[in-house]
């Protein structure tokens, strides 16, 4: 168990205005930062092994009386699977963290008879010792909360994904969701995004600061998708959160952004709504990209003055619209937003091939993942991800989706500022021939891909720092960067490849048709607000193999979008997707065994049974009989970073 006592120090600055990191970040927390060594073992978020007890529901935790489901039950012994993570530190007391995932602990509440047919849900994991250890429990409103907290969700659908977390400065922590699936077990995809509620049960600004977003008190669906199959129609994606902490004028404002997408037309569009009552009702959307298109992942900033910026990932278009990071600002705490305008260009990058679908050789009776649509291309259009069947691909390669992300962050007790801090992962160094038809320019054109750094002065509408590489390394790629900055300091981690026997940049994360463990997260820190960084630190103390085939039918790899950060002064505390519990295996449908030799495969227990009707003999494959063995076992890991 790690002990938080290293930055105990720091909690005064959660009750401080912060006016610069020179004046009030002392000698000892910058000798702490420079000196700072990884403290093993990592940290587990989600507890669904029969051990450390289980999940929890929220009621329960909030109230001391007893309550239980079959998906909670389910999820206390699942082994299953969580990816996305979200983390927030609250301002108040750095030793109370919030984590969540995308939570498939629940899919076989049913029995493994019936296929993993259960809830993907939003986790509630509580830290109240800094990061040292976790209780894991679900946002109540799920199928099968009949808790009494479930009355006081307004979420109507089966499904909820695609996390983002933020504290007030009073106690109160928001959870923001994008959530599909229709109860009824329709083909609809409702693509709502909604927001919980969490407080201290003692009351806002109570003192008694380790009780701070315990007791969940409500979900609020900020907007509606259009109920349409297969994700078209009006779909929301891509969410981000953000409150207000500075003490001023909006102090308390909760801020909700997200993507539009609309599947008939093929375009997408930044919308955002605001709360002045703490989450309970929100405005109605408007939207902020009306002279760009193709655009998705918002991220919300607040400066210490109390103005607002959205920033996100814009791609190019037949118009030859810049590729690159694009933002807006309010200075009326939300109720409107100026122009757009392009912060930073970038080459930006997305791991992509050739879809080559295969039939599995013998039908299977019962689909292992019917809730999972991430979706899958048709033959010879491009696909995200390959696998196996019906995600294979023409290059013979097993890997994840990744493309380029953006994450910014403002620091909130800093008044003499007006920065908004931002990263990204891009393309770096020449464009490569890859001699197949894997690519992440274009199928057959790679190159190595880095995580950026830019410092953009809203007072000035510049960037007035960087881009810059927070770890220029000659091996290695890195994805899905993410940074803190609230109390004077940044903190920025990231998924990093340096270490992958397989690495090349014409190449996925550790894949040269076998796959190897290839993933470990870097982290550094920066305490003259970006100027320079601190040598990376290797966080995870065990490296994962990202290719795990453990979704769309054991088919396909999936890892997310994100990774998630949080700090408060020289305390951070960064969350991640791992593998390491992942049990590999042999796929019995596989025959002859394919290009990855089983190396991306995962433990599955099938059977081969035949049926003799008037037409002949037919066999067909099982489900997976041992969901609980551990091939699904995809985990969310965390740790302190510098």
């Amino acid at each position: 168990m790690k002990s938080p006592n290293w930055f105990t120090q720091n909690r005064l600055l959660s009750h401080l205005r912060i006016a610069t990191a020179g004046t009030l970040i002392t000698a000892a927390v910058v000798s702490a930062i420079a000196s700072f060594q990884p403290d093993p073992p990592n940290t587990r978020l989600t507890n669904d092994n029969g051990a450390n007890g289980g999940y929890v529901s929220a009621y329960t935790l909030a109230t001391g009386n007893p309550y239980t489901d079959a998906t909670l039950d389910e999820c206390s012994i699942s082994r299953g699977r969580q990816n996305e993570p979200a983390i927030a530190v609250d301002p108040r007391n750095t030793s109370v963290l919030l984590g969540s995932s995308n939570d498939y602990c629940g899919v076989y509440n049913r029995g493994i008879a019936a296929g993993a047919v259960g809830p993907i849900w939003l986790g509630y994991y509580r830290s109240e010792n800094g990061g040292a250890s976790f209780i894991s429990s679900l946002v109540p409103g799920y199928p099968d909360d009949t808790s009494p907290y479930a009355a006081l969700s307004q979420a109507r659908t089966s499904s909820a994904g695609d996390p983002v977390i933020a504290w007030d400065a009073h106690g109160r922590a928001f959870f923001g969701s994008e959530s599909s699936g229709d109860p009824a077990g329709t083909a609809k995809t409702f693509g709502d995004v909604w927001v919980a509620r969490y407080r201290n049960p003692d009351g806002a600004d109570a003192p008694t600061t380790a009780r701070d977003g315990l007791e969940y008190y409500g979900t609020t669906v900020v907007a509606s998708g259009s109920s349409a199959p297969n994700l078209l129609g009006k779909f929301h994606d891509k969410t981000s959160i953000e409150a207000d902490r500075t003490g001023g004028r909006c102090d308390g404002n909760v801020y909700f952004a997200w993507a539009r997408f609309t599947g008939n037309v093929g375009q997408s569009n930044i919308y955002v709504s605001r709360s002045t009552d703490h989450g309970v009702t929100f405005s109605n959307p408007q939207q902020l990209t009306s002279q760009v298109k193709n655009v998705q992942d918002p991220s919300i900033s607040v400066t210490g003055n109390g103005n607002v910026y959205v920033t996100w990932d814009q791609g190019t278009t037949n118009s030859n619209q810049t590729e690159g990071v694009g933002v807006v600002k309010s200075t009326d705490c939300g109720a409107t937003f100026g122009p757009e305008k392009v912060l930073v260009g970038y080459t930006g990058y997305a791991a992509q091939d050739v879809s080559t679908p295969q039939p599995i050789p013998i039908p299977q009776s019962q689909p292992d993942d019917p809730l999972f649509n991430e979706g899958r291309a048709a033959s010879g259009s491009l696909a995200r991800d390959c696998g196996d069947f019906a995600d294979a691909c023409q290059s013979g390669y097993t890997f994840f989706r990744r493309a380029t992300n953006t994450q910014a962050t403002a620091d909130q007790y800093d008044s003499n500022h007006e920065w908004i801090y931002v990263v990204y992962d891009a393309s770096k160094g020449p464009i490569l021939e890859t001699g197949t038809t894997y690519g992440t320019i274009s199928p057959g054109k790679a190159a190595q891909t880095a995580a950026y750094f830019v410092r953009y002065n809203g007072a000035t509408g510049a960037v007035d720092l960087g881009p810059t590489l927070l770890d220029d390394q000659t091996v290695g790629h890195q994805a899905f960067p993410d940074v803190s900055a609230d109390g004077g300091v940044l903190h920025a981690f990231w998924w990093d490849s340096r270490h992958d026997p397989c690495y090349s940049p014409i190449r996925p994360f550790g894949a040269n048709r076998t796959t190897v463990p290839s993933l470990d997260v870097f982290a550094t820190t920066s305490s003259n607000h970006g100027v320079s960084w601190t040598t990376p630190v290797k966080i995870t103390d065990t490296m994962s193999n990202g290719n795990f085939e453990q979704f769309d039918n054991r088919a396909v790899p999936f890892g997310g979008d994100y990774l998630t950060i949080t700090g408060l002064g020289s305390f951070a505390f960064g969350t991640w997707t791992d593998w390491r519990d992942t049990v590999q295996g042999t796929d019995p449908r596989e025959s002859p065994e394919d290009e990855d030799a089983a190396t991306a495969d995962v433990l599955q227990c099938r059977t081969l049974n035949t049926i003799q009707t008037k037409k002949g003999t037919f066999s067909f494959w099982s489900g997976d009989l041992c969901p609980h063995d551990g091939g699904i076992d995809q985990n969310i890991y965390g740790d302190t970073t510098p």
